[in-house]
């Protein structure tokens, strides 16, 4: 009787949501699975595009998943997760953002049957981390070192660039990019950053129009008279770079000078004067025929440079400047005092270009080399936009080639080899982790299954031929994949379909750990939204300001 009368524990806050058990569970993998679904039609070369509008009404139009995820704005708090291994992956590797969330959704697709029947979570995620380990170690043993030469490297990252780009919206020129990535990562040498590669963005034309500049570019900056005379063009200019503003400066709002005698106000002008014609010497004095600063270079400073055949530019943005910089072996300075000639930069050539309806500074054939710029031509803007985002992908996936020179045939024919030797290896384990093991095997199927979805194909039939392949005892069907050409299979390798092996390597590590997180939550609480306290608080504060301001006007003054 005195058990009944205890009173209730109260431990969470009145109106708080808690969801625990089976149920909870089952709702996360739903929400995932969900997500996965928004990403599946955009895989592969026949992969459709999204079209997202927001709430500021800008509209992206874009085929990359780690773009889509960010752009979907996912509130759920299990679905957000596949948001970060996407955007994991993009930043680890660059491309298979769709790869990895479509792999993540359908590992724990195939895990909830068995958490419907009781199977303890713990179980399935030590049987993902086994099979994760065993597909990956397949996979390094599979992968394929490149050429060691220079130009047999620059033949395979191409088909690399091509794989990539072939899944994106401007896969119709893809040999045209491939050759041009190539050209412009192999430009920047060991440098890490990947900010020496810049993309600049000139609407009209077509794709084709599109060319690489080893070296820099960038879009003529805002200028001042005078700017007409000055030459635009040079042979191994000496090149100034400079953080300092070259324009007459007014003295202070509030600054007071008082004279004894009038004549002395002269000289106070006279010293603005003086000051600036004396910077805009030591710049000629420097040898420099291009002068470029991050800060403003005034009317006067313009006309002073054209008068003596000295190109320059004001306003450069801090990032071109930099690169400028790395290019041309000079240094920015903050002084314009002793200059010498080892803080000079140099070019074979400078030339300030027309690229539709733009002007383009343009500096090539520079000694230091680690620094290249593309620019993009197309039609519309948001063609533009997703043809820079389809190139950041592929510079990164020809970076980590060239890092890590091992690649694996894609097309989904590495999948389905890690999909049979799983199964293979699910015969040796003893217990309950052989269907574990062997719905893991399942799940990676789903890569080939939505590359023929995506084309029209019938997935059912190419499956069974690629499962038909791949089981083979000599081993000889283990690069064959899916043809998007003609709805059949055929060997990846052979139709330079490559992929490296770092991207498939990242992407099941990512979506397995995605898939035992999601599997180990089993409770979820939610935090109550104190409104209703907010709202009190308000009223309260506001019925406190009436009240005292009624006293405060009805009160005699003393």
């Amino acid at each position: 009787m005195s058990s009944m009368l205890q009173p209730q524990i109260i431990l969470l806050k009145e109106g708080t949501d808690t969801s625990q058990g089976k149920a909870q569970l089952v709702s996360n993998i739903n929400a995932c699975t969900a997500v996965a679904d928004v990403v599946r039609t955009t895989l592969g070369p026949r992969g459709m595009d999204k079209l997202i509008h927001d709430d500021k009404g800008s509209v992206t139009i874009s085929n990359d998943g780690a773009t889509i995820m960010k752009l979907l704005d996912i509130v759920h708090p299990a679905a957000k997760i596949l948001v970060d291994i996407a955007k994991s992956q993009d930043s680890e590797v660059g491309d298979g953002t769709t790869t990895v969330v479509l792999l993540a959704g359908e590992f724990l697709k195939e895990a909830k049957p068995f958490i419907e029947d009781g199977v303890h979570p713990q179980s399935l995620i030590k049987s993902y981390r086994t099979a994760s380990y065993l597909a990956i170690e397949k996979i390094k043993e599979l992968a394929v070192s490149m050429g060691k030469s220079l130009e047999e490297k620059k033949h395979l990252l191409a088909k690399c660039a091509a794989t990539t780009l072939s899944s994106k919206l401007i896969g119709g020129e893809k040999e045209f990019f491939a050759s041009m990535v190539v050209d412009a990562v192999i430009a920047i040498g060991d440098e890490d950053r990947l900010n020496m590669i810049g993309i600049k963005k000139v609407s009209g034309g077509n794709m084709r129009d599109s060319f690489l500049v080893n070296g820099v570019a960038f879009k003529k900056t805002f200028s001042y008279a005078g700017f007409e005379q000055q030459p635009k063009k040079f042979l191994n200019p000496k090149i100034l770079l400079l953080n300092i503003e070259l324009e007459l400066k007014s003295e202070k709002e509030n600054a007071e000078i008082r004279l004894s005698d009038p004549s002395q106000y002269q000289s106070i002008v006279d010293a603005e004067w003086n000051i600036i014609y004396d910077k805009l010497d030591k710049c000629v004095q420097s040898g420099a025929k291009v002068v470029l600063s991050r800060l403003a270079i005034g009317d006067l400073a313009t006309q002073y440079f054209a008068d003596r055949d000295i190109f320059c530019a004001g306003r450069v943005t801090e990032e071109d400047l930099h690169r400028v910089a790395a290019a041309t072996g000079g240094t920015v300075q903050t002084s314009i005092n002793n200059v010498i000639d080892e803080v000079l930069g140099t070019c074979e050539c400078f030339e300030e270009r027309q690229v539709g309806n733009e002007r383009f500074n343009i500096f090539s054939g520079c000694p230091s080399g680690r620094t290249a710029t593309i620019v993009l031509r197309g039609g519309a803007d948001q063609f533009i936009e997703e043809a820079e985002r389809s190139l950041h992908d592929a510079i990164m996936i020809v970076r980590r080639a060239l890092k890590n020179s091992t690649v694996v045939a894609g097309g989904g024919a590495i999948d389905m080899e890690i999909s049979r030797y799983l199964r293979q290896k699910a015969h040796e384990i003893r217990g309950k982790s052989q269907f574990f093991i062997n719905s893991y095997a399942k799940a990676l199927e789903v890569i080939p299954r939505q590359l023929c979805d995506n084309a029209g194909f019938d997935a059912t039939d190419v499956l069974n031929k690629l499962r038909q392949k791949h089981a083979h005892p000599s081993g000889e069907g283990a690069l064959y994949g899916v043809d998007i050409n003609t709805g059949g299979i055929a060997d990846s390798f052979a139709n330079f379909v490559w992929e490296p092996a770092v991207v498939k390597i990242n992407a099941i590590n990512a979506a397995t750990e995605a898939a035992c997180l999601v599997l180990s939550v089993d409770e979820t609480v939610k935090n109550p939204k104190s409104e209703s306290a907010q709202g009190e608080a308000a009223a309260s504060a506001m019925g406190g300001r009436g009240r005292g301001g009624g006293r405060g006007r009805g009160m005699r003054r003393r």
